[in-house]
């Protein structure tokens, strides 16, 4: 990429977008488009479509997304299902119209079948049955792969997915309602020690196996993908490495400083057994993570601390 290219990040307020642009900035990249929601709602078709005829960038990495945990995946089905399904359709289609060429699709783990073979290739996509209770979130990220996929094949585009592991770092979000199980362990933990208590409760056995990114090593990944010129159409972005959510849950409560005891609780969903990704491909592509476990969930402490205990 040349470093005045135009590009733009849909998104650049959530987690993952604002890692991209500290990254982008940071690698000498002068013109880095935003657009806020008031300016711009990607869930406006003829809004998107404009506003891309009007800025043409060269490149554009779509990291806007209705996220959230469990809960809210199992709860709000309908929005995660149609709002992804629409930001996503507008901002390619309207990638196409304007004549952009490169175009990265950030996705998630939650698209390969729940009891897929692990770790989890890119070529297992649609060999099984979705995970339940976020399959609306998944299908509408299989949708967007494919939309890329197809406009490769049928106009020569180059807009390539990226499918991150679990992620976690600044910006991330804590409501209890809605959050992903590491920002919410943090909180918790947070607020118990606050509190004094004795016990953390912890959803779920303790016993699934998860993987988690630093976000910020995500970025470097995909920046690094788009600068080599990668073409591959789905691409893991991952550590390559698990941990329990027991072993997670002990780790932040070390990280915290919480020293109390914790009680899993089996009446709520452990969600997919295992989801640990094969990064061999990422890795042939000259990229490996940086960030260890303990020492990302210390810098997203710390950004936590800042962010709600100022």
């Amino acid at each position: 990429m040349d470093k005045q290219a135009k590009i733009f990040i849909a998104g650049h307020r959530g987690m993952v977008g604002s890692a991209l642009v500290r990254r982008l900035q940071a690698g000498g990249y002068t013109n880095v488009l935003t657009a806020g929601r008031q300016e711009l709602d990607l869930l406006d078709q003829r809004a998107v479509h404009a506003w891309l005829q009007e800025k043409k960038p060269d490149y554009l990495f779509i990291a806007a997304a209705k996220v959230g945990g469990i809960q809210a995946n199992n709860v709000y089905r309908a929005e995660f299902l149609y709002q992804n399904l629409m930001i996503e359709a507008n901002l390619i289609h309207g990638a196409h119209l304007a004549g952009v060429q490169r175009l990265m699709f950030l996705g998630s783990s939650c698209i390969y079948p729940k009891l897929a073979p692990q770790p989890l290739k890119e070529d297992c996509l649609l060999t099984g049955p979705l995970e339940p209770t976020n399959e609306p979130y998944a299908i509408a990220k299989i949708a967007g792969i494919k939309l890329c996929e197809s406009y490769n094949r049928q106009y020569g585009r180059q807009y390539v997915s990226a499918m991150p592991t679990n992620l976690y770092g600044p910006n991330d979000n804590y409501d209890l309602q809605s959050s992903h199980v590491l920002p919410a362990l943090i909180r918790k933990a947070h607020e118990a020690k606050q509190r004094g208590d004795a016990e953390l409760v912890v959803w779920g056995t303790g016993t699934p196996l998860r993987e988690f990114l630093y976000v910020d090593d995500l970025a470097d990944a995909c920046v690094h993908l788009m600068e080599t010129g990668a073409d591959d159409i789905l691409t893991n972005v991952g550590v390559g490495s698990d941990v329990t959510i027991r072993q997670l849950a002990e780790t932040v409560c070390e990280v915290v400083g919480f020293p109390g005891k914790l009680v899993f609780d089996t009446s709520k969903p452990d969600g997919t057994p295992r989801k640990l990704m094969d990064v061999s491909l990422l890795a042939s592509r000259g990229w490996r993570a940086k960030t260890g476990l303990r020492e990302g969930i210390a810098l997203a402490y710390a950004d936590f601390q800042q962010r709600f205990s100022g």
